[in-house]
């Protein structure tokens, strides 16, 4: 009779946090940033919480895994997809300077890349097929993104209130932001640098907005 190997344990503990650490950064946050978004002690995510004080292993719950699902809208495929040497597949998404993406011809009337001086960069698998890559130039937006960050927007990804954005305006200006509020005609934004003022925009005046799902820093 053969003998079996001692079965090898399909679930780490490493591949479920790690997943977790890239469901944040694809979302565009740390992991408190994630844990408050979701609504949950912003420690709950952190490295310190994921091994008791006598050396065990702390997994976390499926309550919090789901609501941090909930929160970067998410699904269980794609945290399963996260998790093992699998996750990291990528994929080739159209690539523009931020400071080129207010002139005209690079997108559509609904925000999808369109046209010529699309450069292409290998990022981590969206879910949306029109998802395209922004570089960040300069230091506006600090501390959130800093020069040289690629910012991943998808226009199909639907947007919530407290979601960091891209907007572009009927005349040509395109900012980074974060979603406060949005009605029939207005459209609240707070400013991701607390140098700059936030902004309330006419829904006239906004050509497009789309949301930001991930960030490589």
């Amino acid at each position: 009779m053969a003998k079996h190997s001692k079965s090898q344990r399909i679930l780490t503990h490493l591949q479920v946090w790690t997943a977790l650490d890239r469901l944040a950064e694809r979302a565009g946050f740390s992991p408190s940033g994630l844990a408050k978004r979701a609504g949950l002690d912003p420690t709950t995510f952190n490295k310190s919480k994921r091994i008791t004080g006598d050396g065990r292993e702390r997994w976390p719950s499926t309550e919090s895994v789901s609501k941090a699902l909930a929160a970067t809208n998410s699904s269980i495929e794609t945290f399963v997809q996260l998790i093992g040497d699998g996750a990291r597949g990528s994929q080739s998404v159209p690539l523009l300077g931020f400071a080129q993406a207010g002139a005209g011809g690079h997108f559509d009337d609904s925000g999808f890349p369109t046209g010529k001086g699309w450069d292409e960069a290998a990022l981590p698998s969206a879910s949306d097929e029109h998802a395209y890559a922004l570089e960040i130039s300069g230091d506006s937006m600090k501390p959130t993104y800093r020069d040289g960050d690629v910012i991943v927007v998808s226009p199909g990804t639907p947007i919530r209130r407290g979601d960091r954005v891209v907007v572009k305006t009927t005349g040509g200006e395109v900012m980074v932001k974060e979603l406060k509020r949005r009605t029939a005609k207005l459209l609240e934004l707070q400013s991701v640098n607390p140098a700059h003022a936030d902004r309330t925009l006419d829904a006239n005046e906004v050509e497009w907005i789309a949301r930001i799902v991930w960030v490589s820093q």
